[in-house]
Order: structure tokens, then C-alpha cells, then sequence
């Protein structure tokens, strides 16, 4: 890491604020001049690292103006990698939340500086190789198995979501986030939409889930082993499978190379789709007969979320490149959520 990259200046971050903050209430966080950089490839809650030249940690906060209500909280990405962190799930150690606004403009929570990479691209794994490749994915499937593997009770988190309804709540949640977002009709979700409220399957047993788990949300370290699961804001408690329906979503655009969206699927050496979803049907017994709607919801969860994301740059409120083209991946997912309730009848 270069000096260069590092700045006193930061769009959403008052560094001066943060210091006095710091040094009132954790001064063991505060011992120089901070300074520091916005991570790359945040497109929801804004993620920097900071440094004072003898140590350094991340800090999380909220997106810049608008903000969906019940997302981006801070306190519970901080309470749920609080938990599981005696568990076999890794995740960074977390050293403080604060939940006054008026510190820095907004709620944020202080964990550790993980080294390790957020694979985002087929090029990156290219360089690696296929046998590196396939070692690092069968690490995110089992490491996703790993997490579902943990029963809430047992970490203190029972009461970290309503599990009761979940399926049904995740619909009517997210077509309420689109209405919330949308700046443009969309008629495939009205199908999409329609076909998920008008049935979902018995769920899976109670489990805690990421909400967006994917390779580039873990941190990989030099053995191909995951370093620490990242990016908990869509953490709840509710049915595990959704989480592999949106892992197979991410798979299948991946292969795809949809711009703006993760393509680590078309490396070689990546696991296949079929090949994940065995493993992690190995690995956690988990019966995956009705993977299509959980492809589906998934395929919807998506378009919405990137859909939020197209509106906060048409409102000019993004940090960050590369949101040009963000809303161009709308309705291919909104189609592809059609296409596997159809394939998986």
C-alpha cells in the first residue's frame, strides 16, 4: 500500500471528528494522525481502511443520502460478527459501534484490518490458475456451509430476525424497497413479483443468513483459505437457502460477464453450479428440490438492490466509479427469475 493512496480527506468521513471521537473513547484506536482510503468496489454501505502509520482498521458506515429503511444498520453488522467469532466462521475482530450521528454524519462500527483479497474478477483468478481457482471457491462454498452450520441459540442470536414468514416477508420487502427505488416502470418485475408471491415452499430450518454472500464479500489470504467473511448488512435470521439461491444468481451472471457485476464464475478451475450446490448439499444436508424459487427470489433480490443503486447514481449520491451501466443489469435479472421458476417446476 502506497502513501499516495491514503488521504486526510474523505467524501462521507470526517477524519478530524472520528480522531476526537477516537481519542475520547477508545484512544487505543487513536495514537497519530489518521488518515486513509475508501475500499474500492463498496456500491451499498460505504467500507474505508484507516491507518495512523502504526496500525490500521476498517471502519463501515451508511451510503450517502438516500437510504432504504431497515437496511444499512449499523449495529447489526456489528452485533453479528460480534457472535460469530468464536465459531469456525471467520469473520474480523470487531472493536467499537457508534450509533451517534453526530460524530461523523452517521452510525458506524470499527473492526479489524483483515489481510486478504475480495476476488471481484475472472482475470484476477485467471492469474492464479484453475487449480488455485477451484480451491478458492470450494473455500467459499464450505465456508458458507460453516455458517450455516450455527445454530443462533447458540451464539445469542435468536432473537436477531423473525424467522416465522421469512419466504413471505422477503417478497413483500423487496417489492417495497423497489417501489421505494424505482425511477423507471419495470414490467418484468410485476411477473417476477407475481409468480413469487403466489407461492413459496416449506422453509429450511432457522438459520443465520449473510443476505449477500459471494467471493468478493470474503477476504481470501495467501493459502487460498477464506480470511474473514465481509459485508454483513443483509445479515438476518431465516431460511440458508437463500443464500445459495443468490450464489447460484451471482454464478450464472457471472458466467455471463454482465458488466458491472462480478464474473470470478468464468475462471477456470471455478466450481460449476452443479458442483456448488452438491457440496453444499453434502455439507449441510440441506434438500434442494425447490433451488428454483430460491434462484428466483434471489434474481429479484438482486434487480432491486442494483436498481437502488442505479437511483442513488441517477440522484448523483454514489461514491465511486463504474455506475454507468449499473441499471442495464436490471431486467436481464428480472428475466433470468422467470426462467427458473420455469426450469425447476
Amino acid at each position: 500500500m502506497t502513501d499516495e493512496q491514503f488521504s486526510t480527506e474523505l467524501p462521507g468521513l470526517d477524519l478530524d471528528r472520528l480522531t476526537a471521537w477516537l481519542s475520547e473513547t477508545h484512544p487505543e484506536q487513536a495514537a497519530g494522525k489518521l488518515r486513509g482510503r475508501l475500499i474500492a468496489g463498496g456500491r451499498s454501505n460505504l467500507t474505508y481502511e484507516i491507518t495512523d502509520d502504526t496500525s490500521s482498521f476498517v471502519l463501515r458506515r451508511p451510503p450517502l443520502g438516500h437510504v432504504l429503511a431497515t437496511a444499512h444498520d449499523m449495529g447489526r453488522e456489528h452485533r453479528v460478527i460480534s457472535a460469530l467469532a468464536p465459531t469456525d466462521v471467520p469473520v474480523p475482530a470487531a472493536y467499537a459501534l457508534c450509533l451517534d450521528d453526530t460524530v461523523i454524519g452517521a452510525p458506524f462500527y470499527l473492526m479489524e484490518h483483515v489481510v486478504g483479497t475480495p476476488y471481484r474478477a475472472a482475470g484476477e483468478l485467471d492469474a492464479l490458475g484453475p487449480e488455485r481457482t477451484h480451491a478458492i471457491s470450494t473455500a467459499m462454498v464450505d465456508t458458507l456451509a460453516a455458517l450455516h452450520a450455527v445454530a443462533p441459540n447458540d451464539v445469542g442470536l435468536n432473537d436477531f430476525g423473525r424467522p416465522e414468514g421469512f419466504l413471505e416477508r422477503q417478497v413483500r420487502r423487496w417489492k417495497r424497497q423497489l417501489d421505494a427505488s424505482s425511477s423507471r416502470e419495470l414490467p418484468s418485475a410485476v411477473e417476477l413479483h407475481e409468480r413469487l408471491a403466489g407461492y413459496q415452499p416449506p422453509q429450511a430450518a432457522t438459520r443465520i443468513v449473510h443476505g449477500d454472500y459471494r467471493l468478493d464479500n470474503v477476504l481470501v489470504d495467501a493459502h487460498d483459505a477464506v480470511a474473514a467473511v465481509i459485508d454483513w448488512e443483509m445479515a438476518t435470521l431465516g431460511d440458508p437457502l437463500t443464500d445459495i439461491g443468490l450464489l447460484v444468481v451471482y454464478q450464472r451472471i457471472g458466467e455471463l460477464r454482465v458488466p458491472g457485476v462480478t464474473d470470478v464464475a468464468a475462471a477456470p478451475g471455478f466450481l460449476t453450479e452443479a458442483q456448488i450446490l452438491e457440496r453444499y448439499a453434502r455439507h449441510t444436508g440441506q434438500d434442494l428440490d425447490h433451488i428454483g424459487f430460491y434462484i428466483a427470489l434471489a434474481s429479484f433480490k438482486l434487480a432491486v438492490i442494483i436498481e437502488g443503486i442505479h437511483y442513488r447514481y441517477l440522484q448523483g449520491q454514489t461514491v465511486g466509479t463504474g455506475f454507468e451501466a449499473i441499471g442495464d443489469v436490471v431486467e436481464p435479472l428480472l428475466r433470468a427469475g422467470t426462467t427458473a421458476l420455469e426450469e425447476h417446476r
